[in-house]
């Protein structure tokens, strides 16, 4: 039985993207979308493990878009950091519903709404069982949601990113527009920068490879796939050295 087995991973650092919060249009918050998620994300922390969250926010702003329709870059990355926030909001409204206590540390000062990123506190959140989401990016322009995940999961001694996307991993070509395109059950960091394989943001990717902090690229979609990936079953693609 699988509820006998031991999970593979203790404190996992899962990124989600803004798009998957918005539900099939990818657009604004899709309520049915976020409570999957957190359906999700409390069954394995009923499992014991420690969960840590880092959101983008896509389906609201997203400043490199921004950017490209006139506002100024710094300032767009700032907008596109407080949607994260919403999102992380909204995340946590969800997973508090189901019985599962979270915190939202936002690296951009808003205390009314979030804590402070204190990287103690929130290891001290996670030993006390609660989820945490990380808002704000790593609150500097010019850096993704993908570089804020890859820096906290080393922050706060995470064993793996969990990437979560709409399709089963790592693909040699797309997926979506190539039947024949292979998936990577396994590759590692070389391999994946040679071969131009879209697995995060370069920066995001350099401090993984830097850190041998390994990444699993999966599909969040399906249902139970993320406690599947946490009890060490073959699901996507695993990034490492």
């Amino acid at each position: 039985m699988t509820t006998t087995r031991r999970p593979k991973f203790s404190r996992i650092l899962l990124k989600l993207s803004g798009e998957a919060l918005g539900g099939k249009s990818g657009g604004g918050i899709c309520p049915e979308g976020v409570h999957h998620m957190a359906e999700q994300i409390r069954e394995v922390r009923d499992l014991g493990v420690q969960v840590v969250v880092v959101v983008g926010g896509g389906n609201i702003f997203r400043g490199l878009s921004g950017s490209e329709h006139g506002i100024e870059r710094a300032t767009g990355d700032y907008m596109g950091m407080l949607a994260t926030v919403i999102n992380a909001l909204a995340l946590q409204d969800a997973l508090e519903k189901l019985g599962a206590p979270t915190r939202v540390q936002s690296a951009i000062a808003m205390s009314q709404v979030a804590e402070p990123f204190i990287r103690r506190r929130a290891v001290r959140h996670l030993e006390k069982g609660r989820v945490v989401i990380f808002g704000g990016g790593t609150g500097n322009p010019y850096f993704s949601t993908d570089t804020a995940a890859a820096l906290r999961a080393n922050e706060i001694g995470a064993e793996v990113v969990l990437k979560a996307t709409k399709v089963d991993g790592v693909f040699d070509s797309d997926p979506k527009k190539n039947s024949r395109a292979k998936r990577f059950e396994q590759i590692t960091y070389l391999e994946a920068l040679q071969k131009q394989l879209k697995v995060m943001d370069s920066t995001a990717f350099s401090l993984c490879m830097d850190n041998k902090m390994p990444i699993i690229i999966f599909d969040f979609s399906q249902p139970h796939n993320l406690r599947r990936v946490v009890l060490g079953e073959k699901v996507g693609t695993l990034v490492t050295g």
